[in-house]
């Protein structure tokens, strides 16, 4: 069986040795590691492909016996992800995930998708996966909130994705899903803040645009950073065109997001990501 060992701690001498040697007396064998240390923070972060069999919370609480206090660890098995989607009208982020899962190469299962828009359940439909309407107008954030986290209720999952979900999730919403939700945003906030960012650049002249995928915080667009991406535009485009750019930006960004975030190369560390 293949596991995926993930341990963050405050640095010293010796690291790697004793984890090693754990890994080791427990009949495991590395298919692949990674080390880096944030000297500034004093602090050690390790990936590492495992094979074998162990019973995992044995392994890791034999682990933390020889590391030092403020280690944390996971150790997960190699599997696919099970997420929930939530999404507005706009199509293209969304469009990209379901037709990614429908090829296989997503790694992660979609359980369903909530919309506080109905317009994409068609789209939703045609890959026979559940679509749940939950309607966001005259009514409270509040209300809405906690109907949607209803609807949530109903599924374990690992992760809930924000594909272009037009919605500020209040610090009540967030606390249910700490680092447990990724969302996707023009790289233009806070310059371009409010309805058509697109617009606003071109009326602007910038010469790049982007976009940020990151995990949700109670600071509005500002929860660690998984990857960012770029494009450059220039005079000659429109704000459409800009717009037709920069959706393209956005699921390509959000897409290798997930694929690092599905297959544990994230490590969040205050509001700073490590990425192997």
């Amino acid at each position: 069986m293949n596991y995926i060992l993930k341990v963050s701690c405050a640095d010293e001498k010796g690291l790697i040795l004793r984890i090693s040697d754990v890994v080791f007396k427990h009949g495991l064998n590395y298919s692949r590691t990674s080390e880096f240390v944030d000297h500034e923070n004093n602090r050690f972060f390790m990936r590492a492909g495992l094979d074998g069999e162990i019973n995992v919370l044995e392994f890791t609480n034999t682990l933390a016996a020889f590391l030092p206090g403020d280690a944390q660890i996971s150790c997960t098995p190699s599997r696919k992800k099970d997420i929930v989607v939530l999404a507005t009208k706009e199509n293209h982020c969304l469009g990209d995930i379901l037709l990614r899962h429908d090829s296989g190469d997503l790694n992660a299962n979609i359980l369903a998708v909530i919309g506080n828009r109905d317009v994409l359940k068609s789209l939703v439909a045609k890959f026979r996966i559940p679509f749940f309407y939950v309607p966001s107008d005259d009514i409270s954030r509040e209300e809405h909130e906690k109907k949607v986290l209803e609807v949530m209720s109903r599924f374990e999952f690992d992760y809930a994705v924000l594909a272009k979900y037009m919605r500020i999730l209040s610090p009540e919403f967030v606390a249910h899903y700490p680092h447990k939700i990724i969302n996707i945003h023009h790289s233009f906030l806070p310059a371009f803040i409010g309805a058509n960012p697109y617009k606003q650049a071109h009326e602007r002249g910038v010469k790049i645009i982007g976009a940020t995928a990151h995990f949700v915080t109670n600071d509005l667009d500002e929860g660690p950073i998984i990857t960012q991406d770029v494009v450059r535009v220039n005079h000659e485009m429109s704000w459409q065109d800009m717009r037709r750019a920069g959706r393209n930006v956005e699921k390509t960004t959000l897409s290798t997001a997930l694929d690092l975030v599905f297959d544990e190369r994230v490590f969040v560390h205050e509001n700073k990501t490590v990425i192997f």
